[in-house]
């Protein structure tokens, strides 16, 4: 059975099983608004994949380059905007294509024609 990315399916020991880390790390993280996982009825904390991919860049930032829990909050936050950003100009590009393809004649065939020549007027004094 596959899951949709954002689809909550993971309980926290198999997620803590899955990292190598312990589950109070997790709760931790979630304490510091790092992740925030989704609940079930019975108030369980369930991840997704997208949860678990969040979680490896967080240990990556702290184990591997060294950055502190407010160093790591500070770069989630930038990624987001920036994510963010991202979809907002794909959406914009969107637009402009359609825009742009919502004319009925091309620029190139239009009837309104720019001439390059000048046209001189002499008037005669009488």
């Amino acid at each position: 059975m596959v899951h949709h990315y954002d689809e909550p399916v993971y309980l926290i020991s198999i997620v803590a099983k899955i990292l190598d880390i312990h589950p109070q790390t997790l709760r931790q993280y979630e304490r510091e608004n790092l992740i925030c996982p989704s609940r079930s009825n019975g108030r369980i904390r369930l991840y997704s994949q997208r949860d678990i991919d969040r979680i490896k860049l967080i240990l990556r930032l702290t184990r591997e380059l060294g950055v502190n829990i407010a160093g790591v909050d500070v770069a989630l936050r930038l990624k987001d905007q920036m994510e963010a950003m991202e979809t907002e100009i794909a959406e914009l590009r969107h637009a402009l294509a359609v825009a742009k393809n919502a004319t009925t004649v091309a620029p190139e065939k239009s009837l309104v024609t720019t001439r390059s020549t000048y046209e001189m007027v002499i008037f005669k004094e009488s």
